[in-house]
């Protein structure tokens, strides 16, 4: 909540006096040219001046970049001209904004029996481990009396 509400503010103050004719419809923001906005605005919100730093954190608040149908997805645009959007990041509609979190890595649920087999496999390998060093103690005792 508090990324989106920054996120907010820095739209509010440096994204939506840009270009306002391409902020128009309040439900994206465009961040026309990424090397000034990462070196000017990214460090008054940010502990950081990395573009692609920014990009992933709004891919963990589950902002979308917008990518036009001209422009193909591979074209590279002749503008510095990335868009991004969020459903719940609207213009005029900052109540919206307790809806972005943050997403939860999923851990990895195992199976009860995964787990008694991997406890299987160590019961398994520390039997092997105190059989070898039984008969590795016998090999060092036969060895010490060989050399006497």
């Amino acid at each position: 909540m508090e990324t989106a509400r920054l996120l907010f503010n820095l739209y509010q103050k440096h994204l939506q006096i840009e270009c306002p004719e391409k902020q128009q419809s309040g439900n994206s923001f465009h961040v026309f040219d990424q090397g000034q906005f990462a070196k000017e605005v990214l460090p008054k919100y940010f502990k950081h001046n990395n573009m692609a730093s920014f990009v992933r954190q709004l891919n963990m608040y589950g902002f979308r970049k917008v990518v036009h149908i001209e422009q193909g997805g591979l074209v590279k645009p002749e503008r510095d001209d990335t868009e991004f959007q969020h459903p719940c990041f609207l213009r005029g509609q900052e109540q919206l904004l307790e809806n972005i979190k943050r997403k939860v890595t999923s851990v990895s649920t195992l199976k009860s029996e995964d787990i008694k087999i991997r406890q299987d496999s160590v019961t398994r390998l520390l039997t092997d481990v105190q059989l070898m060093k039984g008969k590795q103690e016998c090999m060092d005792s036969k060895l010490l009396a060989m050399k006497q």
